[in-house]
């Protein structure tokens, strides 16, 4: 009986300590100066105001006063000679071309583009294929031909790319993943016999589009109206803000060997937080597991470790989109939930708390409901009604 009586006073006293560390938990600190708006984006801030206060928005205009001007300056402007001096379907290392000369069959063949960028034609020196456009090989091997007393007039010559291989870029500046990137290519098994067959070739694999996607997609600080392509010991600077519009004129071929460095302007800005060819495809949000409401991931059609959700999805979308909303209002009220992000520039991690009834209710919410970033991850807590009723679930579970 002693015993009964020591466990009901301890258990009242476990009873205790749990709410008292509940309800004195403290609100997450980190290095960067969130409650200032100066994070990563200023929605990670949350202003200490009234819901009857709360009639300004002012996170964007937070967000672009840390704005460096655009290096491309007016849009559309500054990039018309470099996309024209780079456009056109370019040949690459290991390409692989049909050659035919008229009334002579000692040239024609499929050739493989060498490692030294060229293209190897019996009897004659290598023409340069590297980075040029067929008719300019052509006139090359037409030239080649003439020379070496072949012939006396220009043949008819005819050169086509068969299949385009992948290439292999660097990818560097304001991207998720700055990496060697290799794009372009068919896998084994997706490989259309009759398109095999057929003379010519056509991609869209290799495009600029193309590596800054395998390299996780542009930051929201990138100055796309300035994206830089090195090739062959020159620079051409491209302006890409009408890929957002619709307009994709700059979207041009790379070749293996070029460099890709995309800059940044310094800031968060919320107009390349939405979908388009150059963005991250989506975003993998890692989650806890899930109570209240939901009794478990796999009962919610959510993933083990991830789920994916379009790239611009805001944090309270993605509360929603996890289950951490809903139930029983008595029970499931005032919960809360944690994001965990990181600084794509630094690279320092971020810790915000939010109340989830709080950010459903206050007017202002657009003003401190972040963007979520690839690789951000979200905790949901229940409720205090619902923790007092774990609690006695526990106790109950001691007492047996």
């Amino acid at each position: 009986m002693t015993m009964n009586k020591s466990f009901g006073f301890g258990s009242v006293l476990m009873a205790t300590m749990a709410l008292g560390n509940c309800a004195g938990l403290d609100t997450p600190d980190n290095l960067e100066p969130i409650a200032a708006g100066d994070g990563y984006q200023a929605q990670y801030r949350a202003p200490d105001v009234s819901r009857s206060n709360a009639q300004f928005l002012r996170s964007e205009a937070i967000n672009a006063q840390k704005c460096r001007p655009p290096k491309g300056g007016i849009a559309g402007k500054g990039s018309g000679m470099a996309a024209s001096a780079l456009r056109g379907e370019r040949v690459t290392r290991n390409d692989l071309v049909d050659v035919r000369v008229g009334d002579d069959d000692t040239f024609n063949g499929d050739y493989v583009v060498s490692r030294d960028g060229t293209i190897k034609l019996p009897f004659l020196p290598p023409i340069r294929a590297q980075g040029r456009l067929t008719s300019e090989i052509e006139s090359d091997i037409a030239s080649q031909l003439i020379a070496g007393d072949f012939f006396v007039d220009r043949p008819r010559i005819s050169v086509r790319v068969a299949d385009f291989a992948s290439v292999t870029v660097g990818v560097s500046g304001a991207v998720f993943e700055p990496r060697t990137v290799e794009i372009g290519g068919v896998p084994g098994d997706q490989v259309d016999s009759r398109r095999q067959g057929a003379l010519g070739a056509s991609t869209e694999a290799r495009n600029l589009s193309a590596a800054l996607r395998a390299a996780g997609g542009v930051r929201p600080d990138a100055d796309i109206s300035a994206v830089e392509v090195r090739r062959g010991g020159q620079m051409y600077v491209l302006d890409m803000r009408g890929v957002f519009e619709g307009q994709n004129a700059v979207d041009i071929m790379l070749l293996t060997g070029d460099e890709v460095s995309v800059p940044s302007r310094g800031c968060f800005q919320e107009d390349l937080m939405r979908p388009s060819p150059i963005s991250p495809p989506g975003v993998s949000l890692f989650l806890s597991n899930l109570t209240q409401p939901a009794a478990g991931n796999a009962l919610s059609a959510v993933g083990r470790d991830v789920r994916e959700i379009p790239y611009g999805t805001r944090y309270l979308q993605a509360v929603i989109n996890t289950n951490c909303v809903g139930g029983a209002r008595a029970t499931s009220a005032h919960r809360s939930s944690v994001l965990f992000s990181r600084n794509p520039v630094t690279g320092v991690s971020v810790v915000i708390e939010r109340d989830i009834e709080n950010l459903l209710r206050r007017a202002d919410r657009d003003d401190y409901d972040p963007y979520l970033l690839p690789g951000d991850s979200i905790a949901c807590y229940d409720s205090t009604i619902t923790n007092i009723g774990e609690v006695g679930r526990v106790l109950g579970q001691l007492a047996l």
